[in-house]
């Protein structure tokens, strides 16, 4: 199910006490509401309670009716129907989230109603992970701000070929393509800048998998989406609990844990451009210890401008370490070689057209590997203590050879120009000459982390309390060379540059829960973070003098305590209003702190105050619905001048005060139960998300005030839709469609572009995907068609990081999964 999100300040605006107005006057709407399906014209075939084998109503518990559409969640009391089944003999399956799934055989017959008491019996072993969204109930009740959870079912119909496709199923989540496959990923959550999820903290099976998460935060290594069984999203004062970054939200890419008996499937899809992805996963358990494992291969020769291979290869373990514990083991090894490039077109080949996914620069070459373990265990002390703790290490490789390039207004060819030139010289600044040099940018990073966390159930002031207190410690380390080389594509050449960064991190952090009613929770939460940088320069360019070995070392220190505060309030079962303040931090870059003569610069981390507030509601079985308003007030928003941002290749600027506000909301309809259809399941989604993001203060770029200026890459609507059609005879169609509306790309808000085509408006567009899926259950087969970009628009996605890319033209897959 996706998210929403809200607004509340002690500044509020006229829109915000609109805003505010109209929650309460729909959720005054909705406590009147019926939340009970009407059964006029439905015939109940199936009821009855689920409940745990210590008689424990089980709440949301999923009742699926195999080889029909049909099915259902229980409700609070842990009861449940079912309408309008035909006479036969059926297989329901009842499963939740800490239970071992039941299987029970009925017969339906002269449409009588069958009663169910049916008894959940537990899990002996889980996987002990430290989830983000602990609860994932329909309206998620105990969460205190906006959350997305996008189940595996909902990976699998959108059949993506790039994890953005996925992401762009939560509202307010704007996912910037580069080359149009996800490898590089570029989030950007409520108006904030996208460039490498810079403001994001993303993390897989609750490891962070940045290149240095203090550091150096970006996003050159990205989770395969094909893997994946879940991702949560939190971006609410929930996630003052994770850290470092607590600006955008937290994204947790989730995989599949060993299962309990022997289960496995094989996935391979392909099409165009000799694109391929194949899937090899196997679970079971050996006695005492599960074993879940997963092979990825994937390829392609020519997707737009992209070609690529990868392997990507992991395992877990589960081990029974006695009544009272657990311990997990994750191996992860990765290998990507592909020919990622920054050079993109200028606007006078855009312009022309013809030339949308040429590539200009042939040889340029990006191999990322990384090496990944970690450990998680859990300890039950007592039945209300439980010590979770989760310790990992990984390193990344990460090589880039990308042929040096010219441009300037002239049109002046440099002296080791190649002949090779692209754009037009009778426009100034509308060539593009390449060069037969290279820079050759190495780097390597390393990071450990270990994390206690004690979960403590308590009765303070005779109250319901939840407490989670823990630490986190952290150290990072990084290796970065630059090699000039005299030719294009040659990787060796002249160190010209050669450093060392390294970071050491702590952070202590608790958060109370307490039940004040049995309908009001309130949430308050404290995070302190320590980091300790330092950068050790061996040799470096320096101006008018040039290439010199040196020892410049210089370090600093930043501390920041984070508070926040949440509530959650359910007048009704089915109804949860939420709403929270927490403060916004994220440290500076190690190499931006720290300039490469080794000065110290006053350089501070990117604070915000955010609030928001929301309700999610389930008015009926037919009907779920999901709104926010949110606030982020920055008094420093650092804008980042790196190359991948599409500046300089160094820095970044102290950007002054933003404000980012606007409404997200969520909307879906069950149009099969509300026309009470038998034997099929409709149902229709729209994520839709308003957000005005703009420089708060009066800051001048040359001779222009850029105050109420929209910042970069923040449009202001956003829109996901889905139509889903599904068959008792197991046919699946899935129509989606994508709108992103107009962006500005930099801070003066440049509506006609330059002749670069680095900067100036980029116009809205629609993108629609198709998918056609049949289930051959006597086979355990699954045979699948996916069309992306079906009306094969053509628009730019983004004028970063050096030049414009277009978005990927029709794609055409075929795939094929076989369960075992």
């Amino acid at each position: 199910m996706n998210s929403i999100r809200l607004l509340s300040s002690n500044r509020m605006s006229g829109f915000g006490r609109c805003f505010l107005a109209m929650i309460f006057s729909v959720v005054s709407c909705l406590h009147g509401f019926s939340i009970t399906t009407p059964e006029n014209g439905r015939q109940i075939v199936i009821q009855g309670t689920v409940k745990s084998d210590e008689g424990e109503p089980i709440p949301y518990a999923n009742i699926q009716v195999i080889g029909t559409v049909k099915g259902t969640l229980t409700a609070v009391d842990g009861s449940f129907k079912i309408f309008d089944l035909e006479n036969g003999d059926y297989t329901l399956k009842i499963s939740a989230i800490g239970f071992k799934p039941i299987y029970k055989e009925i017969a339906i017959s002269g449409g009588e109603a069958q009663e169910l008491n049916l008894f959940f019996e537990e899990i002996g072993v889980e996987m002990p992970l430290i989830s983000v969204i602990s609860n994932k109930d329909r309206v998620f009740s105990r969460v205190p701000g906006s959350v997305s959870y996008i189940d595996e079912k909902e990976i699998r119909t959108i059949q993506p070929i790039s994890g953005n496709e996925v992401l762009r199923r939560s509202p307010g989540v704007h996912v910037v393509d580069e080359e149009g496959l996800g490898m590089r990923v570029n989030i950007g959550i409520r108006g904030l800048n996208p460039d490498r999820s810079r403001s994001v903290l993303v993390m897989e099976d609750s490891v962070p998998v940045a290149l240095a998460p203090y550091g150096e935060p970006e996003m050159y290594y990205s989770p395969a989406i094909d893997r994946m069984a879940g991702i949560e999203i939190l971006i609410g004062s929930g996630q003052i609990l994770y850290g470092p970054q607590t600006i955008g939200g937290v994204v947790n890419y989730i995989t599949a844990s060993p299962p309990l008996e022997e289960e496995g499937a094989i996935r391979i899809q392909g099409g165009q451009g000799g694109f391929f992805s194949g899937l090899l996963n196997y679970g079971n358990t050996f006695g005492n210890t599960g074993v879940q494992v997963n092979l990825l291969r994937k390829r392609a020769d020519d997707i737009g401008p992209t070609s690529f291979d990868i392997t990507d290869l992991n395992a877990k373990f589960l081990f029974d370490t006695g009544a009272k514990s657990e311990l997990g083991m994750k191996v992860g090894v990765y290998d990507e070689s592909s020919n990622s490039t920054y050079i993109g077109l200028n606007q006078v080949m855009y312009d022309q057209g013809g030339m949308d996914f040429t590539r200009l620069a042939p040889d340029d070459r990006l191999g990322v590997s990384r090496y990944s373990l970690s450990f998680s265990h859990q300890y039950r002390i007592n039945e209300k203590i439980k010590l979770r703790s989760i310790a990992y290490g990984y390193k990344t490789t990460r090589n880039w050879n990308r042929q040096d390039f010219s441009i300037n207004n002239d049109n002046q060819a440099p002296s080791d120009w190649t002949g090779v030139m692209w754009g037009d010289m009778a426009i100034p600044g509308g060539a593009i000459f390449m060069r037969d040099g290279t820079g050759n940018r190495n780097r390597e990073f390393e990071v450990v982390g270990f994390e206690p966390r004690l979960e403590v159930a308590h009765d303070l002031f005779d109250l319901e309390n939840d407490l989670i207190f823990g630490a986190r410690i952290l150290y990072e380390r990084a290796f970065e060379q630059r090699i000039n080389g005299t030719k294009a594509g040659v990787k060796s050449g002249d160190l010209v540059e050669d450093e060392v960064r390294t970071g050491h991190a702590f952070s202590a952090y608790a958060q109370n829960k307490i039940n004040l009613t049995e309908k009001f929770e309130l949430s308050a939460g404290l995070r302190m973070e320590s980091f300790n940088y330092a950068r050790d320069i061996f040799r470096r360019n320096f101006p008018e003098i040039g290439i010199r070995d040196t020892s410049l070392l210089a370090q600093n220190n930043i501390m920041e305590v984070i508070p926040g505060l949440g509530f959650n309030y359910r007048p009704l079962q089915h109804i949860n209003v939420y709403g929270g303040i927490h403060k916004g931090y994220a440290p500076p870059r190690t190499k931006d702190a720290i300039t490469s003569t080794g000065d110290v610069l006053d350089l501070e981390a990117e604070k915000s105050w955010n609030f928001e507030l929301g309700f999610r509601a389930e008015p009926s079985s037919w009907m779920y619905l999901e709104m926010t308003g949110f606030r982020m007030d920055f008094s420093n928003q650092i804008i980042p001048v790196s190359e991948s941002s599409g500046g300089m290749g160094f820095g970044v600027v102290n950007g002054g005060a933003t404000l980012h506000q606007g409404v997200e909301s969520a909307f879906l309809v069950d149009l099969s139960r509300l026309f009470s259809l038998k034997r099929t399941k409709l149902n229709y989604d729209l994520n839709l998300a308003y957000v005005n993001a703009i420089f708060s203060e009066d800051r001048f770029k040359g001779e222009s005030n850029i105050k109420g200026n929209r910042t970069p890459y923040a449009p202001e609507w956003m829109i996901n839709s889905a139509l889903t059609f599904e068959t008792n005879e197991g046919l699946l169609f899935r129509l989606g469609g994508n709108y992103v509306g107009n962006q500005f790309t930099d801070e003066v808000n440049s509506i006609e572009p330059s002749a670069n085509g680095r900067s100036g408006k980029i116009a809205s567009y629609v993108v629609l995907d198709g998918m056609l899926a049949y289930q051959v259950s006597q086979w355990n087969s699954r045979f699948n068609i996916s069309v992306k970009n079906l009306a094969n628009e053509r628009y730019i996605a983004s004028r970063r990081p050096q030049g414009i890319r277009v978005g990927l033209p029709r794609l055409i897959t075929l795939g094929y999964e076989y369960k075992f």
